[in-house]
């Protein structure tokens, strides 16, 4: 159980470092913009995403178990997105090799999966 908790911490890091990655140098002005432009919604939406990610698909995601895909190896995707995003769509709700269909998030839909799989290239979703 202590190894579950722990893998949960090390996911809720990784997501707020990755979080954190996306600031770029930019023009204070536009900055300001940028802020003034994120809504309620946008949030909620992300932390939507973020949510059924660590609940669903972080265990086997950040460190690969099963030959999954890790979160922000670009390597690690690339054969996978040479067959095309509705291939990897496709084999996230059907199931491929040692993923389940759904990837163990029963109550996600089509654009749950779209989003996620967005959040793991490191997409905004």
């Amino acid at each position: 159980m202590s190894q579950i908790r722990s893998l949960l911490t090390t996911c809720a890091l990784c997501l707020l470092l990755f979080a954190c990655g996306k600031s770029t140098e930019a023009d204070p002005k536009k900055e300001s913009t940028a802020a003034s432009e994120v809504t309620p919604e946008d949030v909620s939406a992300e932390l939507d995403i973020t949510g059924k990610w660590a609940k669903n698909c972080a265990l086997c995601h950040v460190s690969g178990v099963g030959g999954a895909p890790r979160l922000g190896f670009v390597e690690d995707w690339e054969a996978r997105l040479a067959k095309g995003r509705a291939t990897l769509l496709l084999h996230t709700i059907e199931g491929h090799n040692n993923m389940p269909p759904l990837g163990y998030c029963m109550s996600c839909e089509e654009e749950d999966f779209v989003e996620l799989i967005d959040f793991m290239l490191g997409e905004s979703p």
